[in-house]
């Protein structure tokens, strides 16, 4: 077993070389470095522990390293305990601590705080409902690259929230997180496009879903595939 000392002596290609190998290897350095304090190991560590990469998986465990790193003033730390407290990944349900989480975590500058502080926000969930706040913080997270926090903005726009009812830049916005790689924003430039009779466009970009959206998501998509009235959309297949 390597110790922190033999961690810490390692020059930057060993140190790759090291990180590169088989799951359980990687997740036995990080261990290492987790327990001797190293914030980025305990959130590596957290997050193998959380998926079941290298290491049986366990919730509880993922949430005390993310914890670790979150008192150690990490905001990713602060984000994902707040994500194990939104879902019940290692502990109850508990949406009032999950955005208190979030916000701590925006305020350190974290465009992943910002958005999921800012959803709860929208959603009246945890909190009490601000959606002027939330687009606030969705248009912070925006301007720091945040794709899905456009995704977002452009459903302000779409929906009429705070802002007046505006097609275009609800359009524009939609673009926008398509070409950043945001599935939902993809799908929402394919349905607007498809709703223009812009169909070919609107299947291209259908048939990027598959690459990164959820298996969740690409069943609605289906759904709404089968529901439309154009045959040319009613009878693509996605293909997961």
């Amino acid at each position: 077993m390597t110790d922190l000392a033999a961690l810490n002596a390692m020059d930057a290609q060993a140190l790759r070389a090291a990180l590169s190998g088989p799951p359980d290897e990687v997740a036995g350095l990080l261990r290492v470095a987790a327990e001797g304090g190293v914030v980025q190991a305990q959130l590596l560590l957290g997050q193998l522990l959380l998926d079941g990469q290298g290491v049986a998986r366990d919730p509880a465990a993922a949430l005390r390293w993310f914890g670790a790193a979150a008192q150690a003033g990490d905001a990713v730390g602060m984000n994902m305990v707040g994500r194990c407290a939104e879902h019940g990944w290692g502990t109850a349900v508990d949406t009032p601590l999950a955005a208190r989480w979030y916000r701590a975590a925006a305020k350190r500058g974290l465009d992943w705080g910002m958005y999921n502080l800012a959803t709860l926000l929208a959603l009246g969930e945890g909190v009490v409902r601000d959606r002027p706040q939330a687009l606030a913080l969705f248009r912070r997270a925006a301007a720091l690259g945040h794709a899905k926090s456009v995704t977002m903005i452009g459903s302000f726009y779409e929906d009429g929230w705070v802002v007046g009812a505006d097609r275009a830049a609800a359009a524009d916005h939609y673009r926008r997180a398509a070409e950043a790689g945001d599935f939902r924003g993809q799908f929402n430039h394919a349905r607007m496009l498809a709703s223009e009779g812009r169909i070919d466009e609107a299947l291209s970009w259908l048939a990027r879903l598959t690459e990164t959206a959820t298996p969740r998501f690409l069943a609605q998509v289906r759904g709404w595939l089968a529901d439309h009235a154009d045959p040319r959309l009613n009878g693509f297949t996605l293909d997961a």
